[in-house]
């Protein structure tokens, strides 16, 4: 039975990874930015700055595709029910952060990473690879990218053009999201990960969304 409800979640995942690539997620929540706000800040940006802010959502976007391959295979590879459903848990609202920001991507005239397909294979792996070395570890793993995560998110804030109101409500709900999953993984047991460990997840991030910015 074990095996059976291991193929059975690496299946579910397998759909959900393929929902992600076709650019066909659904999200539970509301859309943070209402359509006064959005149509006021699409009529507000200049050429320049909805090129920018496209950019900037479309490595959000990236961010989000992560994070799904990450839990999704972070929970496959707990043996803690209650792990798993947090993990899932925190998977349906990343969700949510990526239909969010496909959308606004697409208001903006914007299209998505060429590059989702390495970006989700390689996150998955590294979830994998941090459930293997143990739910401690798995979890402190979780809070970190969160924690780089939520300060990612306040750089975009400051990046952002100010007329672009719709993409900011998006970046807000999504960083207040953010924290809070970091803090749920820290309140479970997560470990403080090396300060090595820390850094090469600090360079692998600013190369994925150096990248992610063009491509």
């Amino acid at each position: 039975m074990r095996d059976l409800s291991t193929l059975d979640r690496v299946l579910s995942s397998a759909n959900r990874a393929l929902a992600v690539l076709q650019g066909t997620p659904h999200a539970l929540r509301d859309y943070p930015a209402d359509e006064a706000v959005t149509q006021a800040a699409d009529a507000a940006l200049t050429a320049a700055e909805r090129d920018e802010s496209a950019s900037l959502m479309r490595v959000n976007h990236v961010g989000e595709v992560c994070a799904q391959a990450l839990y999704e295979a972070q929970a496959i590879g707990t043996r803690d029910e209650r792990l798993r459903a947090m993990f899932l848990a925190a998977a349906n609202e990343e969700l949510d952060h990526l239909a969010w920001t496909q959308r606004r991507i697409r208001e903006l005239g914007g299209r998505t990473s060429l590059l989702n397909p390495l970006w989700l294979a390689g996150s998955f792996a590294i979830g994998l690879l941090a459930a293997r070395i143990g739910d401690r570890a798995s979890l402190g793993f979780m809070a970190e990218t969160e924690r780089q995560v939520e300060a990612h998110l306040q750089g975009h804030l400051e990046r952002l053009p100010l007329a672009d109101q719709a993409s900011r409500r998006v970046v807000d709900a999504m960083k207040e999201d953010e924290a809070r999953h970091a803090d749920n993984a820290a309140d479970l047991g997560g470990v403080d990960l090396p300060w090595m460990a820390r850094l090469a997840m600090r360079i692998a991030a600013r190369v994925m969304t150096r990248t992610a910015h063009h491509i």
